[in-house]
């Protein structure tokens, strides 16, 4: 009996570690609906993690009462969040709360050579550790988010042709090499996905899709709580989807996929003649201060983004879809219309019409994914799943063997 009791004190300060390591912050009534454990068993386990210096408490507010925040101790490392775009690198130095301590964001050049942005990622590493201070071995891990599937074993680039000049790169080797620190690599639809299920716009949602709008389209899956890779980590890869037969070569190699009508030169081609050479980013300001050219190619990618996901979701049954990316800045230009594909098409039969909303953590959901990405991939805390607040596991299933997911 003591040793199923011993196994059941474990199982269950592991459950508070791994809650608090996945949302950044809890207060211990939050703690008591993640885990499922009762409040005196929380305040046990908190009790005797202070003592060892894993978390720390101080006092905060919520809903206009004093409550006890519980975080992880900054001693625990630092993460580092890499976020490789076509066009733009973006690099943070995190601590194990989450909290983004350095940031720096560098252009990128078109085709850029993945040898030469990996040097600058490593450098960019170290100049932050410095910056604030810190030794690079405090660095426990890296997350990097590439716009490409990426192996989540290996974390090498798998599909040939996805990102010019990176075909077979195995970005976490390499990057270790570079740097002497523990690296892990996804695609950035998927970590995403991760951040928001985490800590952002999905975090009650068991199973839901992010969706990433920007150079290309991408989703991140995320069913009973975990996100879904697929074989080579190919899942989700929506931006190749056939959507007209007859269309453009794509740079996968197959013909009329979405990216060749929504992603890149695409959809910027339409505003050659009225608007001159324009960038994504030039496009999003204008159509958000009303430019009815740049907010018709924006609408127009919706609806034709929300046929895609409908037919996605009649697969997965999500219970919500949050659209990230570049063009979700022009909030409901994009998204109104890509609603209105989503209820054309999507079942009509559910309970309730599915959930369509912007990325809570904005632009930054692939680089907060990275970020986490870092942490759970480390052997400071217990990695899991996401586990959404709103659907408490007992104390029952923890003396049962461990924690279901």
């Amino acid at each position: 009996m003591s040793g199923s009791q011993s196994s059941l004190r474990e199982a269950n300060r592991a459950a508070v570690l791994d809650a608090v390591k996945r949302h950044g912050g809890l207060t211990q009534v939050e703690l008591t609906g993640a885990t499922g454990l009762s409040a005196a068993t929380v305040s046990t386990i908190v009790k005797e993690l202070v003592a060892t210096e894993l978390v720390a408490v101080r006092s905060t507010t919520r809903s206009g009462r004093r409550a006890q925040l519980v975080t992880l101790t900054h001693r625990l490392g630092l993460a580092a969040g890499v976020e490789i775009g076509h066009r733009r690198l973006r690099v943070a130095l995190a601590d194990a709360s989450h909290d983004v301590l350095a940031e720096q964001v560098l252009p990128l050049p078109s085709e850029h050579r993945a040898d030469t942005t990996l040097d600058r990622v490593a450098l960019l590493v170290v100049e932050l550790t410095e910056r604030i201070g810190r030794e690079l071995d405090e660095v426990v891990g890296v997350g990097v988010a590439v716009p490409a599937p990426v192996d989540p074993e290996s974390g090498t680039v798998t599909a040939p042709g996805v990102l010019h000049g990176w075909d077979g790169v195995a970005v976490a080797q390499v990057l270790e090499k570079r740097i002497a620190r523990p690296v892990f690599a996804d695609n950035d639809a998927n970590l995403g996905a991760l951040a928001e299920s985490a800590v952002g716009a999905a975090k009650d949602c068991y199973d839901a899709l992010y969706v990433r709008v920007s150079h290309g389209t991408g989703a991140g899956i995320v069913l009973g709580g975990r996100v879904l890779h697929g074989v080579a980590g190919t899942a989700g890869e929506i931006g190749h989807v056939l959507v007209d037969p007859g269309g453009a070569i794509c740079r996968c190699g197959s013909r009329g996929c979405l990216d060749t009508v929504v992603g890149g030169p695409a959809f910027l081609e339409p505003l050659r003649t009225s608007h001159g050479t324009l960038t994504l980013r030039d496009v999003v300001t204008r159509a958000v201060a009303g430019d009815p050219g740049c907010a018709r190619v924006v609408a127009d990618a919706g609806a034709v983004v929300g046929r895609v996901v409908a037919d996605l979701a009649t697969s997965v049954a999500p219970q919500r879809v949050v659209v990230g990316g570049e063009l979700a800045e022009t909030g409901d230009v994009l998204l109104a219309p890509l609603r209105e594909a989503l209820r054309r098409r999507a079942l009509l039969d559910v309970p309730h019409p599915l959930d369509v909303v912007p990325a809570a953590l904005g632009p930054r959901a692939e680089l907060v994914g990275a970020i986490v990405l870092a942490l759970q991939s480390t052997d400071l805390l217990p990695s899991a799943g996401i586990v959404p607040v709103d659907r408490p596991r007992a104390e029952h299933e923890a003396s049962a063997g461990g924690r279901t997911s």
